[in-house]
């Protein structure tokens, strides 16, 4: 048992220098995907569980931002982690600046909380769907890039973005069974082995480089400032520019989408705090595709009262 866990841990290090070595910023992490270094602060008072150092202490142990590409760096941290099973791999930092798509599974006759899917299976249709009709409705086609497979089924689609531009972590804000991972969130690199399984690349992703992300992509990972207001030309009653998309969203629905489009694009535009001024127009459009004034009304009501509560943390990908 001890061989074999040392047998992991060798490997996971193997993996992480080669991957520092191209590049990636990368750090252990546990069998859980979590940091395999615990806080040096855990024990301090009157932090609330939180310490502000991000590494300026000098001592490992700060999750992400731990992450390193020096060869000699990567050594130690794996050194004081020897349980380590797996490595991260930091999003955002350069020369990368990793951006990832998470697409999540939905296995049939299972929940996202149950038991782990089998490896063959496929990404959740509605996760697949939703980024196929991002893509057509915003003019974006993937391009050829990295691509892991979780043990879940899974898959981590890997984008570079440009410099001096920030892509926010967000789960579901994208559409539904997608996750996005940015600037202070990190991705487990191919080759890491956790307790639902392992890591690997996807067929034909292996001497690839992260692709740039599509510029029309990359605006919906980055959507304005809350609070921030559409210009001269912009919609009516100050709405930030992103209300525009998910109307069009809701008028782009079906026969048997059209009350879940409504929820979902109620639900974006209360998280980013413009839900009331855009509930009208959502209405309208609604109505546009099929659904009755009532229920369409009714839809955005229930998204507002979930939107009310508070929202649970993003999980790592």
């Amino acid at each position: 048992m001890a061989i074999t866990a040392r047998h992991t841990t060798t490997l996971a290090l193997a993996y992480a220098l080669s991957a520092a070595e191209s590049g990636f910023p990368v750090i252990p992490l546990s069998p859980t995907k979590l940091p395999a270094l615990r806080s040096p602060h855990r024990d301090e008072s009157g932090t609330g569980g939180v310490h502000p150092c991000r590494g300026e202490c000098g001592l490992p142990g700060h999750g992400v931002h731990d992450a390193t590409t020096d060869p000699a760096g990567v050594r130690a941290l794996f050194a004081a982690a020897p349980w380590a099973t797996g490595y991260g791999i930091a999003c955002g930092r350069a020369p990368h600046h990793l951006i990832g798509v998470d697409l999540d599974i939905t296995p049939t006759g299972r929940t996202r909380t149950g038991e782990s899917a089998s490896a063959s299976a496929e990404p959740t249709p509605d996760s697949v769907a939703a980024l196929q009709q991002l893509a057509f409705q915003h003019l974006f086609t993937l391009p050829e890039t990295v691509v892991v497979l979780t043990p879940s089924g899974g898959r981590h689609i890997w984008l570079s973005g440009p410099a001096g531009v920030t892509v926010p972590n967000s789960a579901g804000r994208l559409a539904p069974g997608i996750d996005v991972r940015g600037a202070g969130g990190y991705l487990v690199g191919p080759g890491s082995v956790t307790a639902r399984g392992a890591y690997r690349l996807a067929p034909g992703s292996a001497g690839l480089t992260p692709a740039p992300c599509p510029r029309a992509l990359l605006r919906l990972l980055t959507p304005p400032e809350r609070g921030r207001h559409a210009g001269p030309g912009g919609h009516r009653g100050g709405r930030p520019a992103q209300g525009h998309g998910l109307v069009q969203f809701v008028l782009a629905a079906h026969e048997g989408q059209r009350n879940t489009r409504l929820f979902w694009a109620a639900c974006r535009a209360y998280e980013h705090g413009f839900g009331d001024s855009l509930a009208e127009t959502l209405v309208d459009a609604a109505v546009r595709t099929g659904l009755t004034e009532h229920e369409a009304r009714a839809t955005i009501a229930s998204a507002s009262r979930l939107t009310a509560g508070p929202a649970g943390p993003a999980g790592a990908a």
